[in-house]
């Protein structure tokens, strides 16, 4: 069994991620492996667990917050597809 780099519960069906960094976690929830590993909106703070939005090397969780806060975000749209040139 392998205790939960989060909350350290000890799970028999607990799972490994390793980043791309080469870093080794386990975790026995994918809400915990979230809570460790998925960024934060630089707006509202929110965990981004879908593709998100990136501008300028700052991570928002949505087109509506990249537009609020960064100056190339006006260039965001929310439509499958459509990319900032």
């Amino acid at each position: 069994m392998a205790t939960c780099d989060v909350c350290g519960n000890d799970y028999w069906m607990a799972f490994e991620i390793r980043t791309v960094t080469g870093e080794s976690h386990w975790f026995d929830s994918f809400e915990c492996a979230m809570e460790k590993l998925a960024p934060r909106c630089e707006r509202c703070s929110c965990r981004i667990v879908g593709h998100g939005v990136e501008v300028e090397g700052r991570f928002y969780c949505c087109a509506h917050c990249a537009r609020t806060v960064a100056e190339l975000g006006n260039q965001i749209r929310d439509a499958v597809g459509v990319r900032p040139s």
